[in-house]
């Protein structure tokens, strides 16, 4: 006699079975296309509570059950302030997902409000530290973050048009304060859509914005508003009725950027000019030309 399926199990179903193509096939296409995870790595998991942190979270724990590579997760749940709502139902959700949490507590919204500074670019900075630091407490040299394959198109857009500079959202990096550590992204190539038809699916409820200023999701990233990833996002979906491939254009452009054709640019902190590259043609073609003039005889 089959037995019924626990409602934990028929989540992890979904994301096998139903939402395969979209999101299985493209988690693990980034994990081997990038290298995200070698045998023996440790990964702090970083969930803050929201659809894409929470699936993540299911993808990995997935994959650990059935790769031949062995590998440790941490579940790591930073709480910056929540209020007892969100921090309830963050809870709630990891126990319904069966997600074995670590969490731990910050200050980060009360440092972040008594900021002149610019709130949200503080309690970035100040998140991404602590989790860094958690886990390598906890022994992990990788951390997991749920940035998706919209995140990575819209900061690209958001770099060129309001950062005046050509500047991608990369699979993995290393941490230049945590010596050993390195950040991945598992969800670079699944869509935003699609996480969306996931959790509607398994009518899943999770945190949006959870920060102090933006309690009702009128101006974060992740409720829209008036930020300017929102402008973006809603630029994106107009120029999409025009050419539904504009996303993978900008996706693949990325991955290809003709570096030969670029007026400047910025590696290892360092910047150059074309002007470099241009003066070295240019002597190689007058040495060559030099050559070519020199008589028969005197060759």
């Amino acid at each position: 006699m089959k037995r019924d399926l626990q409602p934990h199990e028929l989540i992890e179903r979904s994301i096998i079975k139903k939402f395969r193509k979209t999101i299985w096939n493209p988690f693990t296409l980034a994990v081997r296309q990038y290298q995200l995870i070698q045998p023996g790595d440790k990964i702090a998991v970083c969930i803050s509570g929201g659809k894409d942190s929470m699936l993540m979270a299911k993808l990995l724990q997935e994959l650990q059950r059935h790769s031949e590579v062995p590998f440790e997760l941490v579940y790591l749940v930073m709480d910056p302030g929540y209020n007892e709502i969100n921090r309830q139902k963050i809870e709630s959700n990891a126990a319904l997902l069966h997600l074995p949490i670590t969490v731990f507590e910050t200050n980060i919204f009360d440092v972040a409000n008594n900021s002149e500074k610019s709130p949200c670019y503080l309690c970035a900075r100040m998140r991404r530290g602590h989790l860094y630091k958690k886990a390598q407490e906890l022994g992990c040299n990788k951390i997991a973050l749920g940035h998706h394959f919209n995140d990575v198109i819209e900061t690209t857009v958001m770099s060129m048009f309001y950062g005046s500079q050509m500047q991608a959202m990369p699979p993995k990096l290393h941490s230049t304060n945590f010596p050993g550590m390195t950040l991945i992204r598992p969800m670079y190539c699944i869509r935003e859509d699609d996480i969306i038809a996931w959790r509607r699916y398994n009518d899943l409820e999770f945190i949006q914005c959870a920060c102090r200023f933006t309690e009702a999701c009128t101006i974060c990233d992740n409720g829209g508003g008036g930020s300017k990833r929102q402008e973006v996002k809603v630029l994106l979906r107009r120029l999409m009725r025009e050419n539904p491939n504009i996303e993978n254009s900008i996706f693949r452009s990325i991955h290809s950027v003709a570096l030969d054709t670029m007026p400047g640019y910025k590696t290892e902190g360092v910047e150059h000019s074309f002007l470099e590259r241009f003066d070295r043609q240019e002597k190689a073609l007058r040495a060559e030309a030099a050559k070519d003039a020199v008589p028969d005889a005197e060759q």
